[in-house]
């Protein structure tokens, strides 16, 4: 099963990734990892990758198509998820076509629905641990009292992104919805997206996903 995860900037979209890795074992297909991975592997790819990185310029949608491929011929028995890609229309359509050439299928689209308001109160009180990425809040899941934190056990190592704060997250939003909100009447036209609330407690959304994969 191959799935795209859509929703603004700290709708959970990570979180809930990880839990589809752990209990389906997908994978998961996040740009800036890919691109990361790639610029270290040494391929013609990554080459190409870390050229453009070293010279600041933005990787083009050949690029990151080119790296899909390559994790779509590697396979997994889970499928993939597609996490921040595509974020516009072109994007949509370019993976659409290597889905089909490559006899892979798109099987479910996810909005993460959420109220602007609430995603600024939740973002700006969250933090992550350094050891493993895993989330916190200050208000639905403070880190834990001894400090350590409880997934890897590391401790003391908890950080904010310098940008989680309200100008920076409404700048954001404004960036998503410009860019990226014209994919859900793209996949609703289509008839693959499903609608979920993304501001439940994290157990609420991974069982609304878990429904709408049935």
């Amino acid at each position: 099963m191959n799935i795209i995860l859509l929703g603004p900037p700290g709708a959970g979209k990570g979180t809930q990734a990880r839990h589809l890795v752990e209990t389906r074992g997908m994978v998961q297909l996040s740009t800036g990892d890919m691109l990361r991975e790639a610029k270290d592997s040494g391929t013609e790819m990554g080459n190409r990758v870390a050229e453009v990185m070293a010279k600041g310029q933005l990787v083009t949608d050949e690029i990151v198509i080119g790296l899909i491929r390559e994790k779509l011929d590697a396979g997994a028995e889970g499928g993939f998820i597609f996490d921040g890609f595509p974020r516009t229309l072109a994007q949509a359509d370019a993976l659409g076509d290597l889905l089909d050439s490559t006899g892979n299928s798109l099987d479910a689209v996810i909005e993460m629905e959420v109220d602007d308001a609430a995603l600024v109160e939740r973002i700006t009180a969250r933090s992550t641990c350094g050891g493993c990425g895993e989330v916190y809040n200050d208000i639905t899941k403070p880190i834990p009292a001894d400090g350590k934190c409880s997934n890897c056990g590391k401790e003391n190592d908890f950080k904010r992104r310098a940008d989680d704060n309200e100008e920076s997250l409404k700048t954001r939003l404004m960036e998503y919805y410009k860019k990226t909100s014209p994919l859900i009447g793209y996949y609703y036209a289509k008839g693959q997206l499903t609608k979920i609330n993304g501001l439940g407690e994290i157990e609420e959304v991974q069982g609304a996903i878990e429904a709408a994969l049935r």
